[in-house]
């Protein structure tokens, strides 16, 4: 077998860093039984990276290349122009050109062929580079196939697929290209077969697009295609586009878009016979490569020809059940404000903290809600739970639900299902009112404190298997403290309390979400406190200029660095105060591998600086006082105004109580999960030091790859000292691919993603919707923040993002108004917007997308949308 140019029968998947993905895909295809692949061969990697080595010109190009940024545009246009200019005159080596030659004569060297790049980085589960490379169809005779494979070898420098590198982080000389040489087929028509659904990832729907001619004009967007849709071998959904070009071949090489007769425009491209017989081949194709597949394929005098099939990278993974039956699943995530995926030890640990199974997928976790659909009692309240929690679940669950036959309907099942997920996701289920006594509360955050006293203490005496015994056992007390009874029943009679408050007050005075505004500045709330010391840092550091310009280029270890200027000591011992109460918080905090911020305090350090730019000496204070002041003057207003109705002075006493419980009890709403992610950093210190040992013995190669394990796993490479790295290396590569996903808020068993809606008719036509959190309508300028480290907020500034928990609590002193993608009622971000008096639209879909970084707009927190001013 020749090294450089190899036939499709030579080739299947093993051959992907030879030919690269479109040539492997093909060589599979050819062995599929029943097929038809039109004929071809591969022009081998190696000869690319054979003729790039021999040409010294291109070296200091792609050094220059590689150092470009995105941004780099006309950079990134002329050095990439020079590449393919060169990359284009050189001469083919000589035994390539007489390969080449003989397979042609072999195959028809009158024929017509298409001759398409397919590069080593191309079509991989993890990352599409389809598109990237150029493609030349009909291209007839000897000659003109040579040209065009030294064009195919310049296309992987065109300036896309320059930017698409930077982009994506895979260096130039990574990535090598094979170019295919596959015989020309004359379709009447061509297009597009998808063995899952791409709108709604739905594995049990096939969805072909159609067009008459090549399928390039499909491709290429040129004209509008016919989609149909498949399930169970039916034709379930047909929409015929009216198809005005189709692009043909012509007879001395090339291709070229003609109009289509006006009677043939909107006929159907291909008979519901034609459309099931398609769909068979895609479901053969499908099981041969074990995933879903993106198919190519074209119709030729009623027989259909495969010319190539990728994996579809862009489906959302299903929760793997035990069973065949139907299954609903709910993200964990958008309960816990924590959308990223999350790395295998920071899934186990969290599913030994929570309470019932949950089920991974694309590094997420999700909650089986079949059961509790199933029966009327448990539906109702995990729809009020949702309803209350988030408004988007609740919809697309009611979308399953009323469409009925998905779910087998059972009778009231017994009640205490519904508690586990009421659990999980903070909110309902507990009706208990306590006596209205704040030291309740003062002796629970002791009762925790004392614990994670001991723990700090008791964890230093193991090491090694026991360490994971010793973790494993503290978590059971872990959980008694999290789900204890009198701990719930504080904070459900809190939730419980400002329910009362906005439906009474409603009703009785008219008067809408009274109890957000009762609800600022209240005492023990672990988290908006932390907001507010970082305000008193800031005021510590102000004084000393030479600290402040420091801090503008602080890095790493800037902390040991801050003594050497004036004031440098009292702003360490500020920073290293709060990093003691409040270092174990981070973004994404419930996943125990991201870093902390007493291991990275640089993400701290824009929100000091926005504070000394913002505010004032003192403000911490201020801002407190004045919270608490005006929940005072609404507690007087609307008692004095309950005091004139009929039965006033009933209703000013239950109204009375009612607000004493929500000042005295919603504080502590944050803490069980401070309490939580307290103890999590103590494990964490912990198993690093493990780690450590391990990376002596030659088990791992850093640190941090303990966080590709789960902790079982984990126990057994400390017990062994023995460990397969293989399996961290696919881990990570498994991580980089879930990074690129976005989880679905619920899913199902065919791998369906239903999207919920908003159902409000009183908003504005062009407005954005979202959940009215916190009341107040402000405008301001968005800053679209993804990463806390990037916070520089100018006063006035309206924060726009994904998901925020409490790590994002100190940036909301310097905000006016809040708009993030995922959250309910009673999420973090929603509970200190209310506390702070901050206007907050929350479970706002794609808002980082659709609202840009700079614009002007307006929040109305009130009535729950954003305009784009």
């Amino acid at each position: 077998m020749n090294p450089f140019v190899l036939g499709f029968q030579d080739i299947d998947k093993t051959k992907l860093m030879v030919v690269g993905g479109k040539g492997a895909n093909l060589g599979e295809l050819c062995k599929i039984e029943g097929l038809r692949v039109p004929d071809g061969f591969c022009i081998s990697t190696e000869t690319f990276r054979r003729i790039m080595e021999e040409t010294p010109a291109l070296d200091p190009l792609l050094d220059q290349l590689s150092l470009l940024k995105v941004e780099d545009r006309d950079k990134i246009s002329e050095l990439s122009g020079e590449i393919r200019r060169i990359i284009e005159g050189i001469a083919i080596p000589e035994e390539i050109c007489e390969e080449v030659t003989c397979l042609l004569s072999r195959l028809g060297e009158k024929d017509a062929y298409a001759v398409r790049s397919s590069a080593t980085a191309e079509d991989l589960p993890t990352a599409s580079f389809a598109g990237q490379q150029d493609t030349y169809l009909n291209i007839i005779g000897k000659e003109a196939v040579l040209k065009h494979i030294s064009k195919c070898w310049a296309s992987l420098f065109t300036e896309r697929a320059v930017t698409y590198r930077l982009q994506n982080g895979f260096g130039h000389r990574k990535v090598y290209l094979s170019v295919v040489i596959q015989k020309m087929i004359f379709p009447q028509a061509a297009g597009i077969l998808f063995t899952a659904d791409p709108i709604t990832s739905n594995r049990k729907v096939l969805s072909i697009d159609a067009g008459f001619g090549l399928g390039e004009a499909l491709v290429s967007g040129l004209v509008n295609a016919d989609i149909y849709k498949v399930r169970n071998g039916q034709v379930v959904d047909k929409k015929i586009a009216t198809k005005k070009l189709a692009i043909y071949a012509l007879k001395d090489g090339g291709t070229q878009a003609r109009e289509i007769e006006p009677e043939q425009q909107n006929r159907q491209v291909l008979t519901d016979e034609q459309i099931l017989s398609l769909t068979g081949l895609g479901r053969k194709i499908e099981a041969h490569f074990g995933c879903p597949q993106d198919i190519e394929w074209c119709l030729v005098d009623h027989t259909f020809y495969i010319v190539q099939s990728r994996p579809i990278t862009t489906l959302y993974p299903i929760p793997v059940a035990d069973n065949q039956e139907n299954h609903v699943y709910v993200s964990v995530g958008h309960q816990q404000m924590m959308t990223d995926p999350m790395k295998p030890l920071g899934i186990s640990i969290f599913q030994l903290t929570s309470l019932g199974p949950r089920f991974i997928a694309g590094g997420r976790l999700f909650v089986d809600v079949t059961q509790m659909l199933a029966s009327p009692d448990s539906r109702k309240t995990l729809l009020d739970t949702m309803g209350q929690h988030d408004p988007l679940i609740k919809d697309a669950l009611m979308t399953i639900i009323e469409r009925g036959g998905f779910i087998k309907s059972l009778p009231n099942a017994e009640k205490e299902v519904p508690d586990k997920i009421n659990k999980d996701m903070s909110s309902a289920g507990f009706q208990t009112q306590i006596e209205n006594d704040p030291a309740i509360v003062t002796d629970l955050i002791k009762r925790s404190q004392t614990s994670i006293a001991e723990l700090k203490h008791n964890i230093q005496r193991s090491s090694g298997s026991d360490l994971i015994d010793f973790i494993l056992e503290d978590i059971l007390e872990l959980k008694k403290i999290l789900f204890d009874p009198q701990s719930s029943a504080v904070f459900m009679t809190a939730i419980d309390a400002s329910a009362w408050i906005n439906k009474n007050m409603d009703q009785w005075l008219g008067e809408k979400n009274a109890a957000d505004t009762l609800s600022q500045s209240v005492p023990h709330n672990i988290t908006s406190e932390m907001g507010l010391a970082l305000l008193d840092v800031a005021d510590m550091i102000r004084p000393y200029p030479e600290v402040i310009a420091y801090l503008h280029h602080a890095k790493g270890n800037f902390l040991a660095e801050l003594v050497k200027f004036e004031g440098g000591q009292v702003a360490q011992t500020a920073i290293s105060a709060y990093l003691e109460k409040y270092g174990m918080r981070c973004v994404g905090e419930i996943d125990i591998t991201k870093p902390r911020w007493s291991e990275k305090p640089t993400t701290l350090v824009p929100m000091i600086l926005s504070n000394i730019k913002n505010f004032k000496p003192n403000a911490s204070q201020r801002k407190f006082e004045q919270g608490r002041r005006v929940a005072w003057q609404k507690e007087q207003e609307l008692l004095d105004r309950l005091q004139q109705l009929p039965d006033g002075e009933q209703k000013v006493k239950e109204t009375k109580r009612m607000i004493d419980l929500i000042r005295n009890f919603i504080g502590y709403r944050e803490y069980p999960k401070y309490g939580m992610v307290n103890r999590y950093f103590v494990y964490k210190q912990a198993l690093l030091k493990e780690a450590e040992q391990l990376v002596q013995a030659g088990v791992i190669q850093e640190k941090e790859d303990i966080y590709y394990l789960t902790l079982a796993e984990l126990r057994e490479a400390i017990r062994t000292n023995k460990l397969d790295y293989l399996i961290i290396s696919q881990r990570k590569d498994e991580y980089k691919l879930y990074e690129t996903l976005t989880p679905p808020r619920v899913i199902t068993s065919d791998g369906e993603i239903i999207a919920g809606e908003y159902k409000r008719e009183s908003i504005p036509a062009v407005a954005i919707a979202g959940l009215p959190v916190s009341p107040g309508v402000i405008e301001g300028r968005a800053r679209i923040i993804l990463n806390m480290e990037d916070a520089d907020l100018g006063d006035g500034d309206i924060l726009v993002t994904t998901f925020t928990d409490p790590s994002w609590t100190p940036m909301f002193v310097s905000i006016k108004g809040l708009v993030t993608e995922v959250g309910g009622l009673m999420t973090h971000g929603a509970v200190i917007a209310r506390e702070y008096g901050l206007p907050a639209v929350i479970g706002v879909e794609n808002a980082t997308k659709l609202i840009k970084d700079g614009q002007r707009i307006r929040v109305n927190g009130t009535k729950g949308y954003v305009e784009i001013l």
